[in-house]
């Protein structure tokens, strides 16, 4: 019997770690496999080859090792004679059919995660985990491959299975780093493009095939295996993301178009009708640039496999959606928007995940990132389920993926959604189907510590960045910094006046007399936020209709209706946000699976004008900073006239700091009104700026020939005041000259 077989075969220890390996449940494969000292003053190389008929070391300077077999599971050893690890070799494996494979050997590395990573992740503070858990490229001892880490702290084994490997679970077990439940191999000759998934083996013995949630990249739909990357992009937006770190971005302009980039516009030669990240880029950069808009926020382009939930039920917290590019097409996406001056919002999901078999759900067999008990772990209304926020690695993903987007992709700023859902316990349950925090409260104290923790690091990371929360319920200090006790947000969505606008604009001009309130009460809360005005998506789908249809009256009605609407919305304090399609009142409902009616700018219908008023909205807005510059501070605005229900007639005024001043005139009935004194806080003469009205928007044209003069007559409180011309249903703007 050879020296090998005398050592190897009888070591029980040795013994017990080839039977677990042989059955798929050793934690450390390394322990095993690789170079080892033999005692000798030599080496034993042990290789894991099932199936195999012969197996070689070939150790560099030209020395070769046959091996024997040690264990009838494919456990292979050959002793290196006056040689002692670490060892520059490589494995030649031949089969029976007359493959022939030879490889580096991953065993004889060490580990590509350090110990302060396994720390900081555990702590749930490493800001760039993503760094080092899921597959990436690496050089290691002079040896290009793939590093692969996976955390999966209940697993009883994880392999990498993959395109370089047949899918053969058997074949690269990972090795267990320790408590903290991170799995690691690294597996040299792996390059950019190979796919990958983890084979979890769990405690019960069941194997789970996952894929990455750390992937840089994944495969369309219905395909679900995560892709090795390589990045080869250069920026070119130094000077833009240099100049943003300076901005207070409360204080200035922020028109923002929301854009579902599937359905924007389609490809009519491509089957799919998806344009690309590339063909999107120039044509949404030249139409955000035309319309005026300061940023498009993007519906989620994190990889989802249901296009229906329009990508707000995530898979892929670190990788674009495959089906219009590659990350590196979505980076020069984001590269043309910042050419063009337009920055790039990104809508995030931190709130829930999907209940996908082969992505986070019961990841290791255990409730891992979301909770056990479904009174916190699942959602009700989604059918989706809910982070674990309690947990230090969940957190920890959580957090880095939000700096990744901003990070990696120079996203500009998150809109964080459904943030009501995630500070209350209770968020679509009924009694008994919640369970209460440990004061006997109903907010989720977890998640509030998050949301912090998360605009905390943003603000700190990024100077400069947008964060906004979609949050529809009176939690105080959403946007205000979380050393006063706020969440941390720069922006909270006003959903407020989101409903009652719409809710106003919906009643018969003959009854808006008696919903005045809605219209006005917004001022009564107007600066206790930070607030966007957001026209989105959600209000243009389920049965909603679109902004257009919500309206009453004729087809002339109703565009004229639209215009206020947004006119109103433009000068009301606080950011303005509205869905592609509303800007050229789209008639029918959004649907994610075509196109926007394009069409409907042709022909003369009334629709090109809402979309000029809208560009015209937007650079008058651009050009007058108080519009924006003291949109949080209530000494900015002041009502001229806020109480002539019976006309349903609202007159008031926007200041900025230097002393500029805009004053805002709407009269939301289809009866022109001659004459109409109206205060104005200066006198001499006072430019119309803009009137939706005017021909060239589809209106009447009745207006005021340019502007109009202030006389010494006191009115509405004002020292001066001017008898006017109001348009039916239309919205007057004007500046002193």
């Amino acid at each position: 019997m050879s020296r090998t077989m005398q050592d190897e075969r009888f070591t029980k220890a040795w013994q017990r770690d080839a039977d677990a390996l042989a059955a798929g449940e050793l934690a450390d494969p390394h322990a095993l496999l690789g170079p080892h000292p033999d005692g000798d003053g030599g080496a034993i190389v042990r290789a894991w080859r099932p199936g195999a008929e012969h197996v070689v070391v070939h150790v560099a300077g030209g020395l070769d090792y046959g091996c024997e077999l040690v264990h009838p599971a494919g456990v292979w050893a050959a002793h290196l004679d006056g040689l002692k690890p670490p060892l520059d070799y490589e494995i030649e494996t031949r089969y029976p059919d007359g493959v022939a494979v030879t490889a580096p050997d991953p065993y004889r590395f060490a580990p590509t995660v350090g110990e302060l990573d396994i720390h900081l992740a555990g702590e749930g503070r490493h800001e760039e985990i993503y760094e080092h858990l899921g597959g990436h490229l690496r050089e290691v001892d002079g040896m290009a491959g793939t590093a692969f880490a996976v955390w999966a702290p209940a697993a009883k084994s994880v392999a990498v299975v993959g395109d370089f490997n047949s899918w053969d679970g058997r074949l690269h077990p990972m090795r267990s780093l320790g408590s903290s439940g991170i799995w690691e191999l690294f597996l040299p000759g792996v390059d950019a493009g190979a796919l990958y998934k983890f084979e979890i083996r769990t405690q019960g013995g069941a194997l789970r095939v996952k894929t990455d949630p750390y992937a840089r990249q994944v495969e369309i739909s219905p395909k679900t295996a995560a892709i090795v990357a390589r990045s080869e992009h250069e920026w070119a937006d130094g000077e833009w993301v240099a100049a943003r770190s300076d901005q207070l971005q409360h204080e200035r302009p922020m028109s923002v178009y929301e854009v579902h980039l599937g359905s924007w516009r389609r490809d009519p030669d491509n089957p799919e009708g998806l344009l690309n990240y590339a063909q999107l880029a120039d044509e949404l950069a030249a139409y955000a640039t035309d319309m005026g808009f300061t940023h498009v926020e993007l519906l989620p382009v994190m990889a989802h496999p249901f296009t229906g939930s329009w990508g707000y039920q995530v898979t892929g917290y670190f990788a674009p959606d495959p089906r219009l590019g590659g990350p590196d097409d979505l980076k020069a996406f984001v590269d043309r928007m910042h050419e063009h001056g337009v920055g790039v919002l990104m809508d995030w999901v931190p709130a829930h995940f999907p209940r996908d078999d082969w992505a986070l759900a019961r990841f290791d067999g255990t409730a891992l990132y979301e909770h056990d008990d479904p009174r916190r772990g699942a959602h009700p209304e989604w059918g989706t389920l809910v982070f674990n926020f309690g947990r230090n690695e969940v957190r920890n993903f959580l957090l880095a993926s939000g700096l990744f987007w901003c990070e990696e992709y120079h996203a500009d700023g998150l809109r964080v959604d459904a943030v009501a859902s995630m500070l209350y316990l209770d968020y679509s349950r009924k009694a008994g189907e919640w369970i209460p925090n440990e004061h006997g409260g109903r907010e989720d104290l977890e998640a509030v510590a998050f949301l912090k923790e998360l605009n905390e690091a943003l603000h700190a990371r990024e100077p400069g960045i947008i964060s906004a929360a979609e949050e529809s319920t009176a939690w105080p200090g959403v946007s205000r910094p979380t050393y006063v006790g706020g969440l941390g947000f720069g922006f909270k969505w006003n959903m407020g006046w989101m409903h009652d606008t719409l809710d106003y604009f919906a009643h018969d001009p003959i009854h808006r007399r008696f919903h005045h309130h809605e219209l006005t009460f917004s001022l009564m809360y107007a600066f206790s936020e930070n607030f966007i005005l957001p026209l989105s998506h959600d209000e243009v789908v389920h049965g909603k209709g679109t902004i257009y249809s919500r309206m009453p009256g004729d087809h002339w009605q109703k565009l004229a209706n639209v215009r206020a609407l947004y006119a109103y919305q433009w000068a009301h304090p606080g950011k303005q946000l509205l869905f592609m399609g509303q800007e050229f009142a789209q008639a029918d409902e959004w649907s994610a699976e075509r196109s926007l009616d394009w069409h409907l700018l042709e022909g003369g219908s009334g629709h090109e004008g809402v979309q000029s008023l809208v560009r015209d909205l937007n650079y008058a807005y651009r050009d007058e900073p108080a519009l924006w510059q003291r949109d949080g501070d209530p000494e900015g605005f002041f009502w001229i006239e806020a109480n002539d229900a019976e006309n349903s007639v609202v007159a008031f005024a926007r200041t900025s700091r230097d002393g500029r001043v805009l004053v805002c005139v709407m009269n939301l009935t289809p009866v022109p009104r001659e004459g109409y004194r109206v205060g104005l806080p200066r006198g001499g003469r006072w430019r119309e700026v803009l009137n939706t009205d005017a021909e060239i928007y589809g209106g009447s044209g009745v207006g005021n020939l340019g502007g109009v003069d202030a006389e010494a007559l006191p009115w509405h409180g004002q020292e001066h005041s001017a008898a006017m011309s109001l348009p039916p249903l239309g919205v007057l703007w004007f500046a002193p000259e």
